[in-house]
């Protein structure tokens, strides 16, 4: 009956050990041939031996059942305590444990409970990077982990972000086949393409898309054309606006000018409009200031010659009226 409880256990786990000092309680001997790993294993009664049982399980088996019980402990975190840094460990642990190829539902769930936590932890310009560490390349990538990734970048108006990324999962002979691919083009066209004014890439795509038949086409088509003329009307009204922001300062540019102009030009008049013999009294009372208190500096200037010139004109015309 101890033997037979001893069979379900997969491996020589510490539990199966414990049952077999039980089993050969007529001397230690038999303890110590149960542990020592080098020793032969005795017979354990009706049923086959541990080595045996681990021989008939499949090499991958732990991998994928680890990775299962990370992705419920990730998912707890996340929905239930909201530890968002916990979850993303268990979902980087539950990824690191499948080997390629294997587990490839899990590894997905794993990756998409990790863009959740990264997104709500406010790091999602790092969850594309984050991702193509355990895909690798972008054909790569599960359909539902990149249907994530451009809602989220598109979210946080960063479509850019996956444009090459799209276009490389959308060229790949393996992703046309599958039944998401419409589904993932529409989405690609609609928060990608069509945001960053890539029209005629949009054309391209929807007329080279084996997956829609005319009439589909068609209306994408025309989607296409509307969000084009949407684009156009809006860059039309951007324009409009830069100008108008620009006319008041260009105003008040001009209105400067044409003041200083204005002003220059009352001066000039002001001046105009004085008497001749009020402008020789001036000159002569300046000349009187500077030579006067030194005699030879004005000499040095050509102001004051022409200033000595005009009032000795003056001089003699009023000695000739005389």
């Amino acid at each position: 009956m101890l033997a037979e409880a001893a069979l379900p256990l997969p491996g020589a786990s510490i539990p199966a050990f414990r049952c077999l000092p039980e089993r050969s309680g007529a001397g230690p001997g038999g303890a110590v041939a149960a542990l020592e790993p080098e020793a032969e294993p005795g017979p354990c009664g009706a049923g086959e031996s541990p080595p045996a049982m681990r021989a008939e399980l499949p090499p991958w088996a732990p991998g994928p059942a680890q990775a299962a019980a990370l992705l419920e402990e990730a998912a707890d975190l996340l929905v239930l305590h909201r530890d968002f840094a916990a979850a993303v460990e268990r979902c980087e642990a539950g990824c690191d444990s499948l080997g390629p190829g294997t587990g490839p539902e899990v590894k997905c769930s794993l990756c998409v409970v990790g863009i959740q936590a990264l997104a709500e932890m406010n790091r999602w310009r790092e969850v594309l990077s984050w991702v193509l560490q355990y895909y690798h390349v972008p054909e790569h990538l599960p359909p539902k982990v990149l249907e994530l990734c451009i809602l989220l970048y598109s979210k946080v108006r960063e479509p850019q972000v996956m444009l090459e990324v799209g276009s490389s999962w959308l060229g790949a002979q393996a992703n046309q086949r599958l039944p998401e691919f419409g589904s993932l083009l529409e989405l690609y066209l609609a928060q990608v393409l069509l945001p960053l004014g890539r029209f005629e890439g949009a054309e391209e795509l929807v007329r080279g898309c084996a997956a829609f038949d005319s009439e589909r086409q068609l209306q994408f088509l025309g989607t296409i054309g509307e969000s084009r003329c949407r684009w156009a009307r809006r860059e039309e009204e951007t324009r409009s606006a830069a100008e108008e922001q620009q006319d008041p300062a260009t105003e008040t540019l001009l209105g400067g000018l044409s003041l200083s102009c204005l002003t220059l030009r009352s001066m000039s008049n002001h001046f105009y409009l004085l008497p001749y013999k009020k402008m020789l009294l001036a000159t002569f009372l300046l000349y009187l200031v500077v030579v006067r208190l030194d005699p030879g500096m004005g000499l040095r200037f050509p102001i004051f010659k022409i200033s000595l010139w005009l009032w000795g004109r003056n001089e003699l015309f009023l000695i000739n009226l005389v």
